[in-house]
């Protein structure tokens, strides 16, 4: 088995870091703070950052502008030109201690998302949804923690990462209409909680662990362990590939309420695999 250890991209920590992404459009890097309500980029090393006023579960990237969908509490958000604006509202979708969770565009530029309690006073809950047009559509009810999201090369198998059920699952895709089916567990988790994840162009996965100082390279077929990176911080939250060659993992993780000298930092770690272009939302 393979062992990496990651290394600090540099000492600024987050309070809860989530759904980095690397646009090789712009050579941007992109993240967000959930906890600090807030998008962060950077480009050529300089960190810009953008405050919604209300926790940013995830933030994806637009196939049509240098801009953002943004996946927050009480709507998705079109961010263009630092200014953001309410696409749809989720006021009648979310309960009202719900916030979105991580997000991700398929193939189509269909918008993935979840949904997530945005407290500590109510027990895990919520569901995976699907922005299809005009519509919002429940995809997986009564999710746990609805977190990674990934789509094999040949885009017949989705992967689904519900935190709290401690698995990560698989399920068949139809790519055409944005279907799932045959929903069964890829691997079950023992040693902390699968959270983000991203997957490689030889359909493995990375699969970020909270509470496991690591992340973990899957085998998207059988599950199987195949490599694991060593990262300095407690409870790492995604990543996703990057860089000219896109063999360097990004990773996020979250520093609230750790003392770690790394908790909260940012991470990178070059690897024996190759990732692919994010798909971006279309708009």
């Amino acid at each position: 088995m393979e062992l990496y250890t990651a290394i600090n991209v540099d000492t600024d920590k987050y309070g809860l870091g989530e759904s980095p992404y690397y646009d090789p459009r712009f050579n941007r890097y992109s993240w967000v703070d959930i906890n600090n309500n807030t998008l962060w980029t950077m480009k050529d090393g300089v960190k810009e950052s953008f405050n919604l006023g209300q926790p940013i579960g995830a933030a994806v990237p637009m196939k049509n502008s240098d801009g953002f969908l943004l996946a927050a509490m009480d709507g998705l958000y079109i961010l263009n030109d630092g200014q953001a604006t309410l696409y749809r509202d989720l006021t009648k979708v979310f309960k009202p201690y719900w916030r979105s969770n991580d997000a991700k565009a398929d193939h189509f530029g269909r918008l993935w998302f979840g949904a997530s309690v945005a407290d500590d006073d109510h027990e895990a809950e919520g569901n995976l949804y699907l922005l299809r047009g005009n519509d919002i559509e429940c995809m997986v009810p009564e999710t746990k923690i609805s977190n990674g999201m990934a789509w094999s090369g040949d885009r017949k198998s989705f992967f689904f990462s519900d935190s709290l059920k401690h698995a990560v699952f698989k399920y068949d895709f139809n790519d055409v209409d944005g279907t799932i089916s045959g929903k069964r567990i890829l691997f079950e988790v023992s040693n902390g909680i699968s959270d983000g994840l991203t997957i490689d162009a030889d359909d493995n996965l990375w699969v970020a662990f909270w509470g496991g100082h690591r992340i973990e390279k899957r085998s998207g077929e059988t599950g199987e362990k195949l490599a694991e990176i060593i990262v300095a911080a407690e409870n790492v939250t995604s990543c996703c590939f990057s860089g000219e060659n896109m063999n360097t993992l990004f990773i996020t993780t979250s520093g609230d309420g750790k003392k770690g000298e790394h908790d909260g930092c940012l991470f990178k770690c070059e690897v024996d695999a190759v990732g692919l272009e994010p798909d971006y939302w279309e708009g």
